[in-house]
């Protein structure tokens, strides 16, 4: 997704609808070339959607199905450019402090009313609003002045130059004649979305499913697939069991079912590519045990990384270092990682006070045990076991490691939102541009945003800061390139693995393709030819 956003990655009897089993029947050996509509997409996630609004999501489920229901004016393309979806053309001053965008004029909301430079300006108001729980805003409180020309130009104008400027009008364009009356953070249409991608919402069934239907009115054309359904199944072993049943239609594999069961994939096509995301293990700052970097460097010191990927991802991801996966510019080759060194680990932690006075194999000091939780969340296998495996680490330096998962919902609400934790196993999935200021400005600590773990460096702040005043992109690489040197020294979080990505998409589905973006970026065209269609309309 281009939109301005990071991201947090056989108990059920099914109705007849979803009992279809896997058949001896070929697919994906039609020599159909044209086109067909029809046929169902059947989509999952291990946790249900929070607002099908793109200025309050910041949860994975939520932005897949954001992203097929809304646009924003502009969007990558296959190869990484920004192109025109909402906008079709743009202007930027030679100062890069105004951009003129002219919109489309043949575009409709979901329910036949007119999209216009309106509906623009009041998505703008809402993502400076205060009061809209957002944590995009800091990119639009650099706006100067919005001015709409006519219905369809408008100019925004920056206090400042702002790099990522363009691509941060990728975010989802929401109607100003839906949202005007109510309160925006509970409206019904965070429910019921009304949108103009090219898919249309039908039904929330909490816990269950989300049902959308092609948009016909759609200004890229109709999309072929006749209907989307996106089923939360909580837990990756039985997403993987309804998989081999043949009842969803594409699913991030886990490296161990992409390699120990290849003889379930007839029927799938096999996708792999570097994630641009990593994994990592978060600290509380504000914690008493975490606000002192030593402590933070014994437990880097002591987890061996490598063993982590080797056991979690049998070797199919990269270690990271720091905020920036190796793919994009922004990530600095000659910072050094925190080595693994069990000796110099408890050298540290000896430092500190920490003994073993008791002589259990676990540290105390004046009486009182080292020991800390980590969070996760329910359902995600990889995340589950690099706990266990750390857990097990620093089990060998004397600290006692708890672990508890919790509920998608639980976990990110009244945990993480709130800061509610001690350590956490999470992950980031990142937008191209390097700007990660939401996550590390320390102007973004608060309820219900990205700097949840307190993190707090002046210096990285200013070249947060000096970053998105920058357009010429060698610059702006050395100062990412230091962002993520005083980040990885600092240690905020130990950062783990970058992960590739494992995907299968069932073989009927024509379309599907990895390009530099990834996989999916088309999916409004992707379509099953008529004698290969499973699910009838």
């Amino acid at each position: 997704m281009i939109k301005k956003q990071f991201f947090l990655f056989a108990f059920l009897l099914f109705s007849v609808f979803y009992s279809c089993k896997s058949s001896n029947k070929q697919y994906g050996i039609s020599k159909q070339n044209i086109p067909d509509y029809g046929d169902y997409f059947i989509a999952s996630s291990i946790g249900d959607a929070s607002y099908l609004n793109p200025i309050l999501a910041t949860d994975n489920a939520s932005g897949t199905i954001n992203s097929l229901i809304f646009n924003g004016l502009v969007k990558y393309d296959k190869d990484i450019r920004l192109v025109g979806d909402l906008a079709e053309k743009w202007k930027i001053s030679d100062d890069g402090l105004v951009i003129t965008f002219y919109l489309r004029k043949n575009v409709l909301w979901h329910d036949g009313k007119k999209f216009t430079a309106e509906d623009v300006k009041f998505t703008f108001e809402k993502l400076i609003d205060p009061d809209v729980r957002t944590p995009y805003g800091s990119d639009y409180l650099l706006v100067k002045k919005f001015e709409i020309i006519d219905p369809y130009t408008l100019r925004i104008t920056y206090k400042e130059p702002f790099s990522p400027a363009l691509e941060s009008w990728g975010m989802g364009i929401i109607p100003k004649h839906i949202f005007s009356n109510g309160d925006f953070n509970s409206h019904p249409a965070n429910r019921k979305p009304v949108g103009t991608g090219p898919f249309v919402f039908n039904e929330w069934k909490t816990d269950e499913k989300i049902v959308l239907e092609p948009n016909p009115n759609y200004f890229e054309g109709k999309p072929y697939i006749g209907k989307y359904i996106f089923r939360i199944i909580p837990d990756q072993s039985v997403e993987f069991l309804e998989l081999r049943n043949e009842s969803i239609d594409e699913m991030g594999l886990t490296p161990d079912q992409w390699r120990a069961y290849p003889e379930f994939f007839t029927n799938y096509n096999k996708f792999r590519y570097p994630s641009f995301s990593y994994t990592y293990l978060g600290f509380n700052l504000e914690h008493p045990l975490f606000k002192n970097i030593k402590f933070r460097m014994a437990l880097a010191h002591a987890i061996n990384k490598q063993e982590i990927i080797n056991g979690v991802l049998l070797g199919m991801g990269k270690i990271s270092t720091g905020p920036y996966p190796p793919q994009s510019w922004a990530y600095n080759p000659e910072v050094k990682d925190y080595n693994y060194d069990i000796s110099k680990s408890k050298e540290l932690l000896s430092d500190l006070g920490w003994k073993d006075s008791n002589n259990d194999g676990y540290l105390d000091n004046q009486g009182k045990d080292l020991e800390f939780t980590i969070l996760t969340n329910q359902g995600n296998k990889l995340r589950s076991l690099t706990a266990e495996i750390i857990q097990s680490q620093l089990k060998k330096v004397g600290i006692r490691v708890n672990i508890r998962i919790i509920e998608w919902s639980a976990f990110i609400h009244q945990f993480i939102d709130k800061g509610n934790f001690e350590a956490v196993i999470l992950g980031w999935s990142l937008a191209r541009d390097p700007d990660q200021y939401a996550i590390w400005h320390s102007s973004q600590r608060g309820d219900g945003k990205y700097n949840f773990v307190s993190y707090e460096n002046r210096i990285v702040d200013g070249l947060l800061d000096t970053g998105r005043r920058t357009f010429d992109q060698d610059k702006r690489a050395r100062i990412y390139h230091k962002i993520h040197e005083l980040i990885a020294k600092d240690l905020p979080y130990i950062f783990l693995y970058h992960p590739e990505s494992l995907v299968v998409v069932h073989k009927r589905l024509r379309g599907p393709k990895v390009e530099p973006v990834g996989i999916g970026w088309n999916f409004h065209k992707w379509w099953v030819p008529k004698d290969e269609q499973k699910y009838k309309i």
